[in-house]
């Protein structure tokens, strides 16, 4: 509104300066040519009545006297020239007469016997800056025969059109700079009008949340923009619940997806070492040895560990709780390793430990479970034509911290599998889900531990499992 108000006044402005110097031109222009027929009605008149023969060279024998008394009385000057442009006769004072053109310009007698009218109007400007006009007319006798040039030099007196015009300009300066500050106020309060609507819808906008109710907006009346933006937001919030709604019970199903994937890998986990101590006890029972009382109760007590696992993660998955529930213990982390290893059969398993207590505060089950799983990826991480094959499981202390490292000499980690190893259902074998490494990770890191790992294509992994120790001597046995 403001922009349209100052191009309007502008516009305006423009034009009145432009009407009033054309108003100016025309009035000059036709205040010329009303003396000039004036004149030369009153010139008809003497060359009528007088008494000198007709003929330019006695002009100014006619106009001797009467040439003075038509300038008063018509308030012009008036110079009078032969046919060739030669001064005759001026109605200037005599010592004035030298400062007038004794000829006219060639340039102007060429004009004026061109033109059917033999008139020509000179537009010129003096040193002062004064505008004036020269008009050059004939002069005919009673027969209409030339006798000679008519000039009238006439000054433009623009004095009364530019006090007018200024004072037109203060006027109208006035008007428009009320309209501009009644533009600015209208537009204040329309813009905050405007604003104000638009603020609250943004607002809303920024508060929309997929998880959340979202209310809709009644604004009542408003323009039909805000109207339109109003109910463009109200049906999106009507897309976003039915979204949120679609997108819940994805999740949902996801999650049981992922609970059920979950729970097989959990329970699976205790079926490799239930089967190896089977297979163990099967291979290796003599019911001479006088030591079989006590192998069956280790194979015993490992089968009912794992069988409480695999009970546990029922049990949590029953009741919507996570797999399984800690049990937290005070344990001797090397004792907790070797009895993890002793499932394993493999003879190139080997375990080393720089001192016999290290003490810890977790599960021992899922001890346990990180233990046998890295084991296990890394028994399937060598490749079958491996003439030497190793995997070594060392167990020390370092600053305030328990270090668990289990080392193979498998095929390793690829460059664009390392940033990916944790993630869920991430695996690079042909066989399980994937899920392992991710929850091992999880355990660790409830426990405020650490897990990494180091890998080179060709030569083997190294993981490397971190856990805070605690005093000894509350060691659970």
């Amino acid at each position: 509104m403001i922009f349209i108000t100052l191009i309007a006044s502008i516009l305006i402005a423009g034009v009145s300066i432009y009407q009033f110097n054309k108003e100016a031109k025309d009035y000059h222009q036709d205040r010329l040519e009303r003396k000039e027929n004036a004149i030369k009605e009153h010139i008809s008149y003497i060359l009528a009545t007088t008494t000198y023969p007709m003929g330019t060279e006695n002009l100014p024998l006619i106009f001797r006297d009467r040439i003075h008394e038509l300038a008063n009385i018509h308030s012009l000057e008036i110079n009078i020239y032969d046919l060739d442009g030669k001064l005759l006769k001026s109605s200037k004072a005599a010592f004035s007469v030298d400062t007038i053109n004794s000829h006219i310009p060639e340039n102007i007698l060429r004009v004026i016997r061109s033109t059917a009218e033999k008139r020509y109007v000179d537009l010129r400007t003096s040193p002062e800056g004064k505008k004036f006009r020269s008009s050059f007319s004939y002069l005919k006798d009673t027969k209409f025969k030339p006798l000679g040039i008519l000039n009238l030099p006439y000054i433009e007196d623009d004095g009364y059109y530019e006090r007018e015009r200024n004072n037109f300009m203060m006027r109208f300066f006035q008007v428009y700079s009320f309209m501009l500050l009644i533009s600015i106020i209208i537009a204040y309060f329309l813009s905050s009008y405007i604003t104000k609507s638009i603020k609250e819808i943004s607002d809303r906008l920024k508060e929309t949340r997929l998880s959340e109710t979202n209310e809709k907006l009644d604004m009542g009346d408003t323009p039909q923009e805000i109207s339109l933006l109003v109910d463009a937001y109200n049906n999106l919030v009507e897309d976003l619940d039915e979204s949120a709604a679609k997108l819940a019970q994805s999740e949902r199903e996801q999650a049981w997806r992922e609970m059920a994937k979950q729970v097989a890998h959990e329970i699976k986990n205790p079926l490799t070492p239930m089967r190896l101590t089977v297979q163990s006890f099967q291979r290796k029972f003599n019911p001479d040895d006088p030591a079989i009382r006590q192998k069956i109760d280790e194979y015993s007590k490992t089968l009912i560990q794992q069988i409480d696992t695999m009970s546990a993660v029922a049990s949590a998955f029953s009741s919507f709780a996570s797999m399984p529930a800690q049990q937290n213990e005070t344990l001797n982390i090397v004792k907790i390793v070797q009895l993890a290893l002793e499932i394993f059969n493999e003879h190139y398993i080997t375990f080393r430990t720089d001192e016999p207590y290290i003490v810890t505060r977790m599960d021992r089950t899922q001890l346990i479970r990180i233990i046998t799983n890295l084991v296990k990826n890394a028994i399937q991480a060598i490749p079958a034509d491996e003439q030497n094959p190793m995997v070594e499981v060392h167990v020390y202390k370092e600053n305030s911290c328990a270090k668990i490292t289990v080392k193979d000499n498998g095929s390793g980690i690829s460059v664009e599998d390392k940033n990916r190893i944790f993630e869920p259902k991430f695996t690079t074998k042909t066989s399980g889900m994937g899920l392992g490494l991710g929850i091992i990770k999880n355990i660790v890191e409830n426990y405020n531990g650490t897990i990494t790992f180091e890998s080179e294509a060709g030569k083997g992994t190294t993981f490397m499992v971190s856990l805070p120790i605690v005093n000894p001597d509350n060691l659970t046995n």
